[in-house]
Order: C-alpha cells, then sequence, then structure tokens
C-alpha cells in the first residue's frame, strides 16, 4: 500500500465512524498535530502511531517487505 492510500483510508475510515481527528487524537495517544500533519500528508508517522491510529479505527496494519536484487 502507498502512502497516500494509507492516509486516505485511514480518513475514510474515520469519517465512516464519525470520529473527528481531536478524538481520535485522544484515543489514540497521537498528538493531534500529529495526527493533522499526517493526514494532510505532510507528516512522516512511525509505525507504532500507525498502530496506535489503526487500533482505535479497528483496522489492521501488515507490513509487506519485497526483496530486491543484490548489487554487485
Amino acid at each position: 500500500m502507498h502512502f497516500e492510500e494509507l492516509i486516505k483510508t485511514i480518513k475514510e475510515r474515520r469519517d465512516t465512524l464519525k470520529v473527528t481527528q481531536d478524538t481520535l487524537a485522544q484515543l489514540s495517544g497521537v498528538g493531534l498535530r500529529t495526527l493533522k500533519q499526517f493526514e494532510s500528508g505532510k507528516g512522516n508517522p512511525t509505525l507504532q502511531t500507525l498502530q496506535k491510529l489503526a487500533d482505535v479505527l479497528g483496522l489492521q496494519v501488515s507490513l509487506k517487505l519485497k526483496s530486491t536484487p543484490a548489487k554487485r
């Protein structure tokens, strides 16, 4: 999932649940400023921050690693 899709998913889920940014920040323990920056595409949240938001929103975070050919 690309970063833009991640932002869209978080925002859509928050809107569907009718949760304000302020409420999500309080429930997740993520700073309101951090959440606003993330949703505006300016922030770079840690996996821990994403997990906190996902837990409150009932989402699952999964990480997909992709191997690349070794350079010689």
